[in-house]
C-alpha cells in the first residue's frame, strides 16, 4: 500500500501514530525525519563539533528509526487492512527487526479503534469478536428453564472456535415448541460471535415460508441459496448461516446445502470449515414436552433431565417418516448435525421470569403482582396439569403493554 493511500485512509488516526516508539513525536525536536542529516546540512569534517564517528552513529540511528517506522506502517496496514502482510511476513524472521511490545500495544488498540467505525478489512470478517465468556454469562442471565440448551450451544461454540483446524462446519439443530428460545439463542450466538450482530456481512438468516415459499421454485432456490453460501464463505473466514423453520425447508434445499456441512476433502470444494450453521426447528417439541412432563409427574426436578436420554428420543422422532425435510434429505443418514439442542417446555414461574426481562428492557417498573398477572394471561397446558406455557414466552412483551399509564 502506498504511504498516500494508507494516510488518506486512516484520516485523523493517523495522528495518533506520532506517539508510537519511532514517530516523529519520539525523536525530538532535532529528530524531524527529514532523512539522513548531510543532506540538510552538507559533509561534516572530522574536527567539527559533532566528530566523524558520532556523526556516523547518528546517521547509523535515524537510518534504525525510518526503518522501524516504516515497519509500524506495515504492521498497522496489515492489521486493519488485511495489506502488506507477505512483506510483514517475509521480514520478520530478520534478527533486531522485532517490533517493541509497546508499540504493538498502541497499533493493537489504534487497529480496534478505526475497526469499530465500520468495515475495514476485505474478508469481511475483520469485526469478528468470537466472546464465548459473554455468551454464557448472558445465557445464565437471561434465557430461561433450559439447562440443556445453555450447556450444549456453550461448549459446542467454545470448542469449534478453540480448534485450530475444525474437519468440518459446526452444525446445531434447534428443537421445541415456539417461545422456548430457539430464535433467542440463535440472535445471541450472532451477537457474541460478530460485533454487528445479525446485520453482519457474515450472518445469513434464511426463512423457510418467506424466502422459500413455492416448491415449484424450488431448483431456483438451490441455485440462489448455495450461491449465497458460498460467496459468504468466500468473503468471510468465519460465516454463521441460520434457518428458521427448518422443518418447512424442501429436502432438497437441505441436501443442495449439505456439501457446505460436510468433512472438507480439498477437491474443488468451498472450505466452509469454519462456519456454523443452526437449524430451528418446532420438529420434536412433543417428544421434548413428554419427557419434561413424565419428569413431573414423577416428582422430579427438569435439571435431571439429561442430554444422553433426551437426544435418543429426539433423533427416533426426526427419523420418523414424515413429510418434513429432516426425515428425507440425507443430513441425518450422514450424521452431518452435531447436537440435537433441546428446548424443554416453560413453566409458569419461568414466564414470569420472561416478563420481568421485558420490563427491565423498557425500563418500566414492575412488582411480583404485575409479574404473576401477565403470567396468568397466558395459556397452559395439558388441561388437567395447566403446567406449559403453550406459547412459551412468545407474547410477553406485548402483553405488559397493559401495564403503561
Amino acid at each position: 500500500m502506498g504511504q498516500g493511500r494508507l494516510w488518506a485512509r486512516l484520516g485523523p488516526a493517523c495522528c495518533l501514530l506520532l506517539l508510537l516508539p519511532g514517530g516523529s513525536a519520539g525523536l525530538g525536536s532535532q529528530g524531524a525525519a527529514r532523512g539522513p542529516w548531510e543532506e540538510e546540512q552538507g559533509p561534516v569534517a572530522e574536527g567539527g563539533p559533532w566528530g566523524r564517528a558520532r556523526y556516523e552513529a547518528v546517521k547509523k540511528h535515524l537510518g534504525a528509526v525510518s526503518a522501524l517506522s516504516k515497519r509500524y506502517w506495515q504492521y498497522l496496514a496489515c492489521k486493519v487492512w488485511q495489506e502488506g502482510c507477505e512483506e510483514e511476513e517475509e521480514s520478520s524472521p530478520r534478527p533486531g527487526w522485532s517490533l517493541p511490545l509497546v508499540g504493538q500495544d498502541y497499533l493493537e488498540i489504534l487497529s480496534a479503534w478505526y475497526c469499530s467505525f465500520g468495515k475495514c478489512c476485505e474478508t469481511g470478517d475483520c469485526r469478528v469478536v468470537n466472546n464465548i465468556t459473554g455468551l454464557e454469562a448472558d445465557l445464565d442471565g437471561q434465557l430461561h428453564g433450559q439447562h440443556l440448551a445453555k450447556e450444549v450451544v456453550v461448549r459446542a461454540m467454545r470448542g469449534f472456535l478453540q480448534s485450530p483446524r475444525p474437519e468440518k462446519p459446526l452444525v446445531l439443530s434447534f428443537h421445541g415448541w415456539s417461545g422456548t428460545g430457539k430464535n433467542f439463542v440463535a440472535r445471541m450466538v450472532a451477537s457474541h460471535l460478530y460485533r454487528d450482530g445479525m446485520k453482519s456481512e457474515c450472518v445469513r438468516l434464511f426463512i423457510s415460508l418467506f424466502h422459500f415459499p413455492h416448491h415449484k421454485y424450488v431448483d431456483s432456490y438451490k441455485a440462489q441459496l448455495k450461491k449465497q453460501i458460498s460467496e459468504t464463505v468466500q468473503l468471510c473466514k468465519q460465516s454463521l448461516f441460520i434457518f428458521d423453520e427448518a422443518e418447512k425447508l424442501h429436502f432438497s434445499l437441505l441436501d443442495a446445502i449439505k456439501p457446505f456441512m460436510a468433512h472438507y476433502d480439498n477437491k474443488g470444494q468451498v472450505d466452509s470449515r469454519r462456519s456454523v450453521f443452526l437449524f430451528l426447528s418446532n420438529l420434536g417439541g412433543n417428544t421434548i414436552n413428554e419427557v419434561a412432563l413424565d419428569f413431573w409427574r414423577a416428582g422430579r426436578a427438569r435439571e435431571e433431565i439429561s442430554m444422553e436420554f433426551l437426544e435418543q428420543r429426539l433423533r427416533l422422532e426426526l427419523q420418523e417418516p414424515a413429510e418434513n425435510g429432516y426425515a428425507r434429505s440425507r443430513l441425518l443418514e450422514e450424521n452431518l448435525i452435531d447436537f440435537f439442542v433441546p428446548f424443554l417446555p416453560l413453566e409458569y414461574h419461568h414466564v414470569k421470569l420472561c416478563a420481568r426481562d421485558a420490563f427491565l428492557a423498557r425500563g418500566l417498573p414492575y412488582s411480583e403482582a404485575a409479574l404473576d398477572e401477565v403470567a396468568r394471561m397466558m395459556l397452559f397446558v395439558p388441561k388437567e396439569e395447566k403446567l406449559f406455557s403453550a406459547q412459551g414466552c412468545k407474547s410477553v412483551s406485548q402483553r405488559i403493554n397493559y401495564f403503561l399509564p
